[in-house]
């Protein structure tokens, strides 16, 4: 069965990104220790790389490993719509649930207005052990998503928000999670691997 992973960045405090939705706070380290953790994490995940930014990364013929699909909130589509993109990730099945955001914004992306658990729920049973489902955030879906939630890859950096959007944000519900694998990079950065108990 295809797996939910939400795979993400977090600052020390838990937030994904600032306030306003900013993330350019993240620190990456020097260029060096830089282009080491994102020629590791994209060669890992290529599919999480945005489709504009692909050929600048070396990524334009690189086939997916890991996901066919992403699914995103609308506070984790609206960077690219202010860029002027429908289609961050033409390269995958997209998925924005908002119930706001109008249908017919681009016809690569399908806007769901509501049941974000139906949604995976039906993507799961797709036949085939296919590739996986990419949550690619925001804080409420993965709140709201979290009892469908199998797996998690997390990019924690060594910075504190202060405020901002929560890595979750939903009902008390305590879930535990095991390790299943971490690597440690020079720029300070863990990349954790968690699978739900």
């Amino acid at each position: 069965m295809r797996k939910l992973v939400y795979y993400f960045g977090v600052t020390l405090d838990g937030r994904i990104a600032g306030p306003g939705g900013e993330y350019d706070f993240f620190p990456t380290g020097d260029e060096q220790q830089t282009a080491s953790y994102s020629a590791w994490t994209n060669a890992l995940y290529p599919e999480t790389v945005p489709t504009a930014l692909r050929a600048a990364t070396g990524l334009t013929d690189a086939p997916n490993r890991r996901f066919d699909t992403v699914l995103m909130g609308l506070g984790a589509y609206r960077p690219a719509l202010d860029a002027g993109i429908t289609s961050p990730y033409a390269h995958l099945r997209q998925y924005v649930v908002s119930s706001t955001l109008k249908p017919d914004v681009d016809p690569a992306v399908t806007v769901v207005p509501g049941d974000p658990v139906g949604l995976v729920r039906e993507l799961k049973r797709e036949e085939g052990t296919g590739p996986d489902i990419w949550l690619c955030g925001g804080g409420r879906l993965a709140g709201a998503l979290l009892p469908e939630l199998d797996e998690m890859v997390v990019k924690n950096y060594p910075v504190v928000a202060g405020a901002g959007i929560p890595a979750f944000d939903g009902a008390f519900d305590p879930t535990a999670f095991d390790v299943a694998e971490r690597t440690a990079f020079p720029n300070g950065v863990t990349l954790t691997r968690l699978t739900r108990r």
